[in-house]
């Protein structure tokens, strides 16, 4: 489990692609301090077991359905990714909880600079929009953001100047492809709501607060 709160951008050493899986190298750098085998680390957003650590050097296993599914089809040796230990408990939660597990990927269709903010708009489609919802949790590349505006195919989110420097937004341009992971409460109303309603329709903004509180699940 994580909390969308990027603790660093690192680099990646290698990606050595295969043909039943990929092994990734990241250079963990100070983070590589009091990470073991095993622990589970989340790359882009996208939650990984390291099998082996050497001084600041980390390896991780990498399915084909994971870089199928996920922006990691395009990563390559030098790239900086968004890192973030997992929780530990009694941890401070400042996003939200972040499974590591993505639903989709997102192209970027506008990088905007605004004042005291950068604005981004993400094109996805559909039916992972439907899980989303206006002012509700997404988490980009492992970033723990707000939506802002909620569309059919697209959604956009203001990120502050701090988190813009600190992680892989910095670095990305219009058109570039990220990964999506939708706010498991979302995700687990609306299973509910089609539960109640039968299974869920296309709809223009996903998932509403009016929608919610038909259901009787806000006040």
């Amino acid at each position: 489990m994580f909390t969308g709160i990027i603790e660093q951008l690192r680099p990646v050493v290698s990606i050595r692609r295969g043909g039943a899986s990929s092994v990734l190298t990241l250079d963990l750098g100070p983070l590589a301090e009091g990470s073991r085998v095993g622990d589970s680390i989340a790359v882009n957003g996208i939650c990984l077991t390291a099998n082996r650590i050497e001084g600041a050097s980390a390896t991780f296993d990498v399915s084909t359905e994971t870089l199928a599914r996920s922006a990691f089809a395009v990563l390559k040796p030098a790239d900086r990714v968004n890192v973030e230990r997992s929780l530990r408990v009694g941890d401070r939660v400042g996003g939200h909880f972040v499974s590591g597990h993505i639903d989709g990927v997102a192209r970027i269709a506008t990088k905007r600079r605004d004042p005291g903010q950068w604005t981004f708009v993400f094109q996805v489609e559909p039916p992972l929009a439907d899980m989303l919802i206006e002012k509700g949790s997404v988490a980009v590349d492992g970033i723990s953001l707000t939506v802002v505006d909620l569309r059919a195919d697209s959604f956009s989110v203001a990120v502050i100047p701090h988190t813009f420097d600190q992680t892989t937004l910095s670095v990305k341009a219009e058109r570039d492809i990220v990964n999506i992971e939708a706010d498991m409460m979302g995700k687990w109303v609306k299973k509910l709501l089609a539960n109640y309603t039968g299974p869920a329709q296309p709809s223009p903004s996903g998932l509403s607060m009016e929608k919610l509180r038909e259901q009787g699940f806000m006040g």
